[in-house]
């Protein structure tokens, strides 16, 4: 993490990785031992600064929340992009200075016996605090955070800090030990000054640490909260209140805008921004930045709707999986599934910018279970139905649907919509030109037979009319001989005879090359032969049971190496990946079309559409 080899540029745990909060342990463990949480404890103490510690945590979590709920703050973005990746694993062990300065203070309350008994209230010591803040933690801070802009400092320690294009609230943890023991210092100071002059307290101790917290996290959230009347109408304001855009300026600017919350001292020291007020009024009256293009998705399941920026950008920005964690959090995630299910509308989940052009990826709050209860099926289209109606009064120009959304019994593939709005501008697009395209170059040249599942679905026909045209017998399983027939027909003359319809699945016993788009039981894919590929269109994916076997993974696509401010991967795809049908809208989008890509497949434009993806970029996954 540091930025050069000099003293203090890195942190000494650093190899440690997550096994750094093992640090906490021994205090941790002596808490528990002496039941340090009971008032009569010798170790009260403990309790109450692994307490402080755990709440400072939690404030800056809790700004990171609110800096990544674009449903709620996409208007008053200061920087409008999204941290990404490269971001997110900078700024990974953020929360390094918290391991510091508990130490320090644990080694405080050593050194200093009577800071353990402080009584709960002193107003007198809150007085002086406020008093020595002004006069002197703010002050000092400004001519220290000056000479570190400047040459060796700012080489070897302060770049680090400014290295991110895109302020979060862990950014502001983000600097090296060095930095972190100056400003704990001037945090401090006004809480010892309280002490020393006998008016020291536990709510003072609190209350001032978790303040200084908040403030820190909010001038670092990327989102102008403070509305711009308060400063017509109270002009003196601008001068005691550091807002986040007055933040933003100097990370901008590096010239101006030094001081910790208070302006007073750069207007004082000469260092203020002119322009600070009126881009703070601008940023604070919010601007609305429409997207070109839109990905419709819903919640998966209980467990995936905690792999989200909003509630641990961290843990989105890796592919899915259930983590000891997320296991534990169960029970409050269930605790969410009324108010989703209540929700009546989308919301903005996260964004990335193509080619300069702001690409969104909006959530219906509905989970994956519920499309397929008949009497949720009608209150789900009308959520759809208001996205794109949203979308088409924005003046979005693709609306591309995921998974469930675009479920053939629910909308006959998006289908309804078009049928039902006849002059929508934006196009309602369900990406599954290129998902079955994707699929289709998985399959090696030269293979003669395949066994397809789900053959009569919208993927299924495509895929079997497709490669018929290539001379490839295609097993179709189905019960339904009129859906075959239908399919068969659509086939030219020549190519029908390559169309197969069986009924079980002992007639694929001896076929490598499965296409699943039905899911498949574990006694099921025990036909297949040893050696067997299973290529998949079907959501979930299938069990990977069979070790004798491979199993691929859902059609999917990898974004252009330009893309901007992607910080999220999609459900369990590597970072930059998408799912097909989503890189099917982007390149409906990037291309241009005027049609609306609803209903049954095109199965002339599943090349078509295939080089226009590689021509803009994307690559196979």
């Amino acid at each position: 993490m540091g930025t050069s080899s000099a003293p203090l540029a890195s942190w000494p745990w650093e190899n440690l990785g997550s096994y750094k909060y093992l640090l906490y342990g021994p205090l941790l463990a002596k808490a528990v031992a002496s039941r340090a949480w009971e008032s009569g404890s010798p170790d009260h103490w403990c309790f109450h600064l692994l307490l402080l510690f755990g709440l400072r945590a939690a404030t800056y979590h809790f700004w990171a929340m609110f800096s990544n709920m674009f449903w709620l703050i996409r208007r008053r973005l200061i920087v409008r992009d999204g941290a990404d990746f490269d971001q997110i694993d900078k700024e990974w062990h953020w929360d390094n200075f918290l391991i510091l300065q508990f130490w320090l203070a644990a080694m405080a309350l050593y050194a200093f016996p009577s800071l353990r008994h402080l009584p709960l209230w002193d107003a007198r010591g809150a007085a002086v605090a406020i008093l020595v803040h002004v006069a002197a933690t703010e002050p000092l801070f400004y001519l220290l955070h000056r000479a570190f802009h400047r040459g060796h400092l700012f080489s070897s320690y302060h770049s680090l800090h400014h290295s991110v294009k895109v302020l979060q609230p862990p950014t502001a943890g983000f600097a090296t030990p060095l930095e972190h023991l100056a400003t704990g210092g001037l945090m401090a100071l006004p809480v010892a000054a309280a002490c020393a002059a006998g008016h020291g307290s536990a709510a003072l101790l609190f209350g001032y640490t978790l303040a200084f917290d908040f403030l820190r996290a909010m001038t670092h959230c990327n989102v102008e909260v403070f509305p711009g009347r308060l400063f017509r109408a109270v002009p003196a304001a601008r001068y005691i209140i550091g807002t986040p855009t007055y933040h933003s300026i100097h990370h901008m600017n590096k010239d101006s805008n030094f001081c910790l919350f208070m302006p007073l001292f750069d207007a004082l020291g000469g260092t203020l921004n002119d322009k600070s007020w009126e881009v703070q009024k601008k940023n604070s009256a919010g601007s609305n930045d429409v997207p070109g293009f839109v990905f419709l998705v819903h919640v998966v399941d209980v467990m995936a709707s905690m792999h989200s920026q909003m509630l641990s950008r961290s843990y989105a920005s890796r592919p899915y999986s259930a983590t000891p964690a997320t296991v534990l959090l169960w029970p409050v995630a269930l605790a969410f599934v009324p108010v989703l299910w209540a929700w009546s509308k989308t919301f903005v989940y996260s964004f990335y910018r193509l080619q300069g052009r702001l690409c969104q990826t909006w959530i219906v709050p509905r989970y994956g279970f519920q499309y397929f209860l008949p009497f949720a099926q009608d209150g789900i289209n009308s959520q759809i139905e208001l996205a794109i109606l949203r979308a088409n009064k924005m003046g979005v120009k693709v609306i591309s649907l995921a998974a469930l959304n675009k479920n053939e019994a629910l909308n006959g593939g998006g289908a309804l919509f078009v049928k039902r709005h006849p002059g929508l501008r934006v196009r309602v697009v369900h990406g599954n030109t290129l998902t079955a395209a994707v699929i289709l170059r998985e399959i090696p040249e030269g293979t003669a037979e395949v066994f397809l599942t789900g053959a009569t679905s919208k993927l299924g026909r495509a895929i079997a009319l497709y490669l018929c045209r290539k001379g490839v017998r295609v097993m179709m399983l189905t019960a339904s001989e009129e859906r075959f027939k239908k399919v068969q027909e659509e086939a030219a003359a020549e190519a029908q005879q390559h169309l197969v319809r069986v009924t079980k699945y002992q007639s694929a016993q001896h076929c490598k090359t499965w296409i699943v788009g039905k899911w498949l039981s574990p006694r099921e894919q025990l036909w297949a032969p040893a050696g067997t590929h299973f290529h998949q269109f079907v959501v979930p994916p299938i069990i990977r049971f069979r070790r004798d076997c491979t199993y691929g993974k859902l059609a999917a696509m990898r974004l252009p190496a330009h893309v901007q401010g992607l910080g999220t991967c999609e459900y369990t795809l590597d970072r930059g990946v998408v799912h097909a049908c989503h890189a099917g809208g982007v390149v409906h989008f990037l291309e241009g079309y005027e049609h609306h890509e609803v209903g049954a497949i095109d199965v002339d434009r599943i090349d078509v559409v295939w080089e226009a993806a590689l021509r803009h970029g994307l690559s196979p996954a």
